[in-house]
């Protein structure tokens, strides 16, 4: 039995054959509406969470199948105590898959161990997630045409943003990758991920705190949101709320082909004057969470169809 726990639990090849699957569920999603008839999703989200969420029910129930769960710890007997152990192994016999995002950091690793069915990590603290950056990979890929070469940045929040960490730990495997991480100093990308995954890769990177200068270079830009919720002084939220902003102007900078992603909920950081703009794909990205979500649930069920 596979979980998908962190980015880097699916080799290259399977990767490769994921984000090949959902291409051909978006293509034709009609030969694939009845795959999971009988199966149950179980989604177990101790945080708030909409296009997470939503888009796994969505795609449990695109497939055929049906989905249970709560959407907030308190809604759970987390609140009256109960462990994750505890709680994985009960919901292990109602379902047959799992997603769950939990405020801590390795709580869905420690579901996976006493689980009878595959769990999926839809979100640690700022640690992982896997699902988000696989919906990142199929829109770079789709749109793009390839997933190498690439200079991508990232922009905002990069010390508690698990998006960012999730991506650039999938996005080092592929050939002549290249990082700008623009942020304040606040909100640079943790020393570990600097150190393990970047410097012991020989990744080239730079870091800045100038959007404008650093637009012109890039074929992708990550836009992020700065995290209220991640923050212990609200007195710090406010002031490195809008450091940047995304609009018209600065995007006359950047290249043509460039294409904005923002793994959302949008506050400021992108003006909605941007939304119009071909570059800003934000929204078809949410769209392709969906069928990359209806693949991983394929994949870790074990589920294929004949084409």
């Amino acid at each position: 039995m596979k979980h998908l726990i962190s980015p880097l639990d699916l080799s290259p090849d399977e990767l490769s054959d994921l984000l090949s699957l959902a291409e051909k569920i978006y293509a034709s999603p009609e030969k694939y509406s009845h795959c999971c008839n009988g199966k149950k999703l179980a989604t177990l989200f101790y945080e708030p969470s909409t296009r997470t969420r939503l888009s796994f029910e969505a795609a449990m129930l695109n497939l055929g199948g049906s989905v249970l769960g709560f959407s907030s710890a308190d809604s759970s007997s987390a609140a009256k105590g109960e462990s994750v152990a505890d709680t994985i192994r009960v919901i292990s016999c109602y379902a047959d898959i799992c997603a769950m995002r939990h405020p801590k950091e390795g709580a869905p690793l420690v579901a996976s161990m006493h689980s009878s069915i595959p769990v999926i990590n839809a979100g640690d603290g700022g640690h992982n997630h896997p699902t988000q950056t696989l919906t990142d990979l199929l829109t770079i890929k789709s749109l793009k045409g390839h997933l190498d070469g690439l200079t991508i940045g990232f922009c905002g929040d990069l010390k508690f943003g698990r998006t960012v960490h999730s991506l650039i730990n999938a996005m080092v495997r592929y050939p002549n990758t290249r990082f700008v991480l623009i942020s304040p100093d606040e909100l640079r990308i943790p020393a570990y991920l600097r150190e393990e995954t970047l410097d012991a890769n020989h990744i080239p990177y730079e870091e800045t705190r100038n959007l404008e200068a650093a637009l012109p270079k890039l074929d992708i830009l990550y836009m992020t949101r700065v995290q209220k919720e991640r923050f212990f002084n609200e007195e710090d939220y406010i002031r490195l709320k809008d450091t940047f902003i995304l609009d018209k102007k600065k995007l006359s900078l950047a290249r043509e082909d460039m294409l904005i992603l923002h793994p959302l909920p949008r506050v400021n950081e992108i003006a909605t004057e941007v939304d119009e703009d071909p570059r800003a794909v934000y929204f078809k990205q949410a769209n392709f969470g969906v069928y990359v979500r209806m693949a991983l649930i394929m994949t870790l069920l074990g589920i294929t169809v004949e084409n």
